[in-house]
């Protein structure tokens, strides 16, 4: 099954979720974004070394590295290999220079130990086109303040209310809106209630 490379894009407060990050994965040579919801210890320890910052001690991530270092072992790739429910599967490829080991680790954590590593991260056709969404116009790159409360951002309304409500061609108008205004989680949910709609 081909692999198709992401790039760290964005990562953003979560308007719906309390305490959850957005983080946006983009195709390499593509218009097409993933969206994935973590949690706030790994956004930190992902945007601490996006940014090259040095904590006063070694995060979980930083730890795992350290160590796979002392053993010479080395992460060569990330894969994203499966969505089931709404749920991203991702593992983790080492290799040790004598053997090719693939190690499960939630999707989160997996990318915050892909960019202590420098290896790339992948995913599959079928993710992408099922949980994808597709932006118009140039690429971009964006990383927010994430060390800001909710309390300290100027909150987006979720006006969306319940989408099932909403006609196609209305939920088509939203998702659009959604994607100019880079509300990456709320188009995810639009997105979902349209794919529900085409296999009912």
């Amino acid at each position: 099954m081909k692999k198709i490379e992401l790039d760290i894009v964005g990562l953003s407060y979560s308007q719906t979720q309390s305490g959850a990050y957005a983080l946006v994965l983009g195709e390499i040579n593509g218009r097409r974004r993933l969206p994935i919801i973590i949690g706030s210890f790994e956004a930190q320890a992902i945007a601490i070394e996006i940014e090259k910052m040095t904590p006063s001690r070694p995060l979980t991530h930083d730890l795992f590295k350290s160590l796979g270092q002392a053993f010479n072992i080395s992460v060569q790739e990330i894969i994203i290999y499966n969505l089931v429910d709404g749920i991203f599967y991702a593992k983790l490829v080492c290799f040790d220079g004598k053997r090719t080991v693939e190690i499960d680790a939630r999707t989160s954590d997996a990318i915050a130990v892909s960019v202590r590593f420098d290896c790339p991260i992948y995913t599959y056709e079928f993710i992408l086109s099922t949980a994808g969404i597709v932006i118009e116009g140039n690429d971009f790159v964006y990383l927010e303040n994430i060390n800001e409360t909710p309390e300290e951002k100027t909150a987006i309304p979720n006006a969306s209310g319940s989408y099932n409500t909403l006609s196609e061609d209305e939920l088509k108008s939203r998702l659009q809106q959604a994607l100019a205004e880079e509300a990456y989680e709320k188009a995810a949910k639009i997105r979902d209630e349209l794919n529900k709609r085409k296999s009912s």
